[in-house]
């Protein structure tokens, strides 16, 4: 059986893990939380314990299960998917006219790769 702290510790890298691969700083989701960012800064660090709460407001911010972020589940996330999902967010924030373009790109780019 897991011990207590050692249950803090999976708690406190996959919050730290989640944070790093949304692209977020501590400073950054201490906003979201209503928190300052020592609260956030204790929490990657095992020091502080998570409330209810702010797991829940954790999942939703970095789009992930509560479960994932209490241990259960694969150890690691799919940084490949959270790269897409990072992404996904980002184009949602451009310009028509810009999406446009970025698409193009990606066509272009494709397109060379398919010629021998």
């Amino acid at each position: 059986m897991m011990t207590h702290e050692g249950k803090r510790q999976i708690i406190a890298s996959r919050i730290r893990e989640a944070r790093r691969m949304a692209g977020l700083s501590q400073g950054q989701v201490a906003e979201m939380l209503g928190l300052k960012r020592p609260s956030v800064s204790e929490m990657e660090a095992g020091n502080r314990a998570v409330a209810a709460e702010e797991l829940a407001k954790l999942a939703e911010t970095f789009e992930v299960s509560v479960s994932w972020l209490l241990g259960e589940g694969a150890a690691r996330l799919d940084a490949h998917d959270d790269r897409l999902q990072l992404a996904a967010r980002e184009l949602q924030k451009l310009k028509p006219k810009d999406l446009d373009r970025l698409l193009t790109i990606l066509a272009s780019m494709r397109d060379q790769e398919k010629k021998p």
